[in-house]
């Protein structure tokens, strides 16, 4: 097959989904390899096996049905890690044509076996994300065959569903995003600022404005453009990716920009990326029965597009909802409320034995997620700290913080070793503390002035006690 089957203009554009998709199984798998085990592992805060004895195969397809240990978890984070390593080299493209969708398919499965056991920790829209383009990579063949057009549509639908959907849901939802005000909050409620959310925070108002503008032109406006001829289509990516490039500047949103950006990416023409990119090997047209395996799985992908589709219309829109559990076509969006005021929630702990008013506590700090004042905050995208953003959730009022909450108190309780891998600081290597508690803050970001004079980042002030202080023989898993 060739000719109508082929996009013979979008080499370069195959070869960014390749690499780009390559990349972020690297860092999904990394992500799994470092946190699973304290999170979901055979001690973690919701343990594999509790899930799935409860839930059935059908509802939640994965390996782990059959057997999960923590050496398993490894070994499938180890083939993931390794596969898409190959991948983004581009090993995985010079195989045969067989093969290189064996590979991919590999990946999607092996991935998919953990998001769907991940409950509330994998409980994220680049999740599903990246499962669904990870299957539509199934489908682009290998270096030897020409880029199949209908999967690169798909990849638009894909483009169009992840920022429409935005869009959409930010409309349907808060207020502020109808008046423009919304950026006046969101770079410092956001989940886990960046270090330049800071400087993002005191722009101008004016120019919080203009961002808002420009988000809903880029959600609303340009998604449409994607299904235009050339240059029409590239020229509408291209000024998408300057938003989400813009977006990875003001914040930490895990792989969700930079995944968007490669799945945009299929609506760029050759002749604008060849400027950047060496010029790719040309390969002939498909095999039959390459093109009819293609065409037929995409057809059911239309099929299933159904629901979601729906979902964009509907009053009642659903955010990072999946339709089916092999996770093929799914809704997408973010932010559709923004929070005015920044709750943290703070661990602590101390080795007395009595607490009273001159009980000295000690802080928990995690890895990113605002703690100390004076701590600058971190650069973590497209890297993923799943406990500092479920901790925000939790200091929202999340009715699902009491399922690994109390557990995680447990873990430090018990000086459980694992569980210090989602921590920057343990304040008790020694010995583990005699009680912990959680503590509920107020964060504001200093302003210019604060920021000089004590060099702090955040000012804070003490909302009082979230959960009061427990000991060992008092907390229950």
């Amino acid at each position: 097959m060739s000719g109508w089957f082929s996009a013979d203009d979008q080499f370069l554009a195959r070869l960014v989904i390749w690499r780009g998709i390559g990349l972020v199984y690297v860092i999904a798998f990394v992500v799994a390899l470092d946190q699973f085990r304290p999170l979901l592992g055979e001690r973690g805060l919701q343990p594999v096996r509790s899930f799935v004895a409860a839930v059935p195969f059908r509802r939640a397809p994965s390996l782990f049905h059959w057997r999960y240990s923590d050496r398993m978890l490894t070994g499938v984070g180890g083939v993931g890690l390794v596969l898409s390593g190959c991948v983004t080299v581009g090993l995985v493209e010079r195989l045969p044509l067989a093969l290189s969708m064996s590979v991919w398919l590999i990946l999607w499965a092996l991935y998919l076996s953990i998001v769907n056991v991940g409950q509330t920790f994998y409980g994220f829209g680049w999740e599903t994300l990246l499962l669904e383009a990870g299957f539509l990579a199934i489908l682009l063949g290998n270096g030897s065959t020409a880029p199949p057009v209908v999967v690169l549509w798909l990849f638009r639908w894909l483009a169009f569903r992840v920022e429409f959907g935005a869009g959409l849901i930010k409309m349907r939802g808060d207020p502020c995003w109808r008046d423009l005000t919304c950026l006046y909050y969101h770079h410092e409620t956001q989940p886990l600022p960046n270090p330049l959310s800071w400087r993002f925070h005191h722009l101008p108002k004016r120019m919080h404005r203009a961002e808002v503008l420009g988000n809903h032109v880029a959600q609303l406006v340009l998604p449409f453009a994607l299904f235009l001829p050339q240059p029409v289509s590239g020229i509408a990516a291209a000024l998408i990716i300057v938003t989400q490039l813009w977006l990875m500047l003001s914040g930490n949103f895990a792989w969700l920009n930079l995944l968007t950006i490669v799945i945009v990416g299929s609506a760029l023409p050759d002749s604008m990326l060849r400027h950047l990119l060496p010029a790719p090997h040309h390969g002939r047209g498909a095999s039959t029965w390459f093109g009819v395996v293609v065409l037929a799985i995409a057809l059911g992908l239309v099929i299933l597009s159904y629901r979601p589709a729906r979902n964009l219309v509907s009053k009642r829109q659903a955010m990072n909802a999946s339709f089916d559990a092999l996770r093929l076509v799914n809704a997408y969006g973010a932010f559709g409320h923004i929070t005015k005021e920044r709750n943290e929630l703070i661990i602590e702990g101390t080795s007395d034995e009595r607490i009273g008013d001159d009980t000295v506590w000690r802080a928990y700090e995690l890895r990113a997620k605002p703690g100390d004042p004076r701590r600058r905050p971190r650069q973590i995208a497209p890297y993923h700290l799943r406990l500092d953003w479920l901790m925000w959730f939790a200091a929202m009022g999340s009715p699902h913080a009491s399922r690994w909450l109390r557990p995680l108190l447990l873990r430090l309780l018990e000086d459980d070793r694992a569980t210090f891998r989602l921590f920057r600081t343990n304040p008790f290597a020694d010995a583990p503390p005699t009680y912990v508690r959680v503590e509920a803050y107020r964060y504001r970001f200093s302003d210019r002035a604060t920021r000089r004079r004590t060099g702090e980042w955040w000012t804070r002030t003490h909302l009082g006690t979230y959960l009061a202080p427990v000991r060992l023989r008092q907390t229950t898993p």
